[in-house]
């Protein structure tokens, strides 16, 4: 892979998520990428650890999908999502909704999972609404939930940072405590061996506060990814789904992140053995070729909307490029090469494997907690005395030198191998993490 100039201007583009300054003084640029690495500006090759943003989980590159992209652009480029449709958009979403469990079986396409998470607690209002429960209007997320930036996203998301500074967000919202406790949990293999109503009492009180009658839907991430991946206690999921049941509250799974593999299954649902009423995906429906998210709803929720409005418009919302050509393209062949290539039985495979690397790095410098669950681990570093969030910045900083990329959010890591690792990657990758944390300061 040959270098690319460096920009002459750095100054027009604002990048999300970023310390824009800090970036801009020694800027880390991406030309390339093929299978499990990234090539930048400098002639450098960086391992990809954390499968893109959760999302690349076939490997850069993948050349079934290329090809399926570019014969797509050829033949049809775009069409509107509105009154008209493309084959293949059909075609995808029956074999997105074969892989989910249950009644789940009516996907609404999206581009983004932050879309996806809006149009859920749309679709949880309208449910109740249309079967004439309309005083259904409040939701319930989780503290360090994330489940995007669109305005519901952040209101129900309980991460402070994406929350304190955009004002109110969505009324009547209210966080059930985060299910993790590393002063009990730290270093645990798996789900934690813990009464999951320890965290479930909150919100009973909750609905007992406003009554069940005020409560549209409850929504969590199966595994929490974004703050850190904590892995909720054995159970857990399975209570929380009767509780939500008992009263009348929809269940929604963020599964943008636990979605096509992650955990050795299609999804959150099928590996934790709980059906939701509504799940939300992105990310790798199709390898993040083309941005696209979805909602698959359940029967249940589908037809009570559907059928509540005997002609015209049954629910208003949608968005320019739902089932984009291009989207669906990638989609299909990614949903094929997922198949062919046995990703759910890699990745099951390949998880107990991994969960030994992610656990060799306990008693490595800083290290405070490890946790893992499929192809997906957790770091906790005690914080620099500077201040928090230091320690996590430089371990990123240092694993980038290494020629490794993984994620820092404040003083936790999440390492998310491409799911189509070999014990060799994962043997690189963690040998490449553990010379990264022995420099730290």
């Amino acid at each position: 892979m040959t270098e690319s100039p460096m920009p002459n201007d750095l100054s027009a583009y604002w990048l999300p998520f970023t310390a824009n300054k800090a970036f801009k003084a020694a800027p880390r640029l991406i030309t390339g990428a093929e299978g499990q690495f990234y090539f930048t500006a400098d002639g450098r090759r960086i391992r990809d650890a954390f499968s893109g943003m959760w999302c690349s989980i076939l490997g850069h590159g993948h050349p079934g999908i290329t090809e399926a992209v570019i014969a797509q652009a050829k033949s049809l480029d775009y069409s509107p999502a509105f009154n008209f449709a493309t084959p293949g958009a059909f075609e995808l979403a029956s074999k997105v909704a074969e892989q989910f469990p249950g009644d789940l079986e009516h996907v609404f396409f999206t581009n983004s999972g932050s879309e996806a998470v809006d149009t859920a607690l749309k679709m949880a209002l309208v449910y109740h609404r249309s079967r004439g429960e309309g005083t259904r209007t409040r939701f319930i997320g989780r503290v360090n939930g994330y489940h995007g930036v669109g305005f519901g996203g952040i209101s129900v998301g309980g991460m402070p940072n994406n929350r304190k500074f955009f004002g109110l967000g969505l009324p009547g919202v209210d966080h059930m405590p985060f299910p993790y406790d590393a002063s009990l949990d730290a270093y645990t293999r798996g789900q934690p061996q813990r009464d999951p109503m320890v965290y479930l009492r909150e919100l009973e009180a909750i609905i007992a506060l406003h009554d069940a009658s005020s409560i549209a839907a409850v929504i969590v991430e199966p595994m929490i990814g974004s703050a850190g991946v904590f892995v909720p206690p054995q159970g857990y999921l399975a209570k929380l789904r009767e509780i939500t049941a008992r009263h009348g509250i929809l269940l929604i799974f963020d599964e943008v992140i636990t979605g096509f593999g992650r955990l050795g299954a299609a999804n959150g649902a099928t590996f934790f053995g709980v059906t939701p009423d509504l799940c939300t995906m992105a990310k790798g429906i199709n390898n993040a070729a083309v941005p696209m998210g979805a909602v698959i709803a359940s029967r249940q929720v589908h037809d009570t909307i559907i059928n509540a409005t005997p002609t015209g418009i049954e629910f208003f919302h949608g968005y320019t490029y739902s089932a984009h050509p291009l989207a669906v393209a990638s989609g299909l062949a990614a949903q094929q090469a997922i198949r062919e290539e046995g990703l759910y039985e890699n990745v099951a495979a390949l998880a107990p494997l991994f969960e030994d690397a992610m656990h060799s790095l306990r008693g490595e410098p800083c290290v405070t907690d490890v946790r893992n669950l499929g192809l997906a681990g957790g770091l906790t570093l005690a914080p620099h005395p500077d201040g928090p969030g230091l320690r996590g910045y430089e371990l990123f900083t240092k694993a980038y030198e290494r020629g490794i990329a993984i994620r820092a959010n404040g003083d936790t890591i999440a390492v998310a191998p491409i799911l189509t690792s070999t014990p060799a990657d994962i043997e690189e990758i963690f040998d490449l993490v553990r010379q990264s944390l022995r420099a730290l300061k």
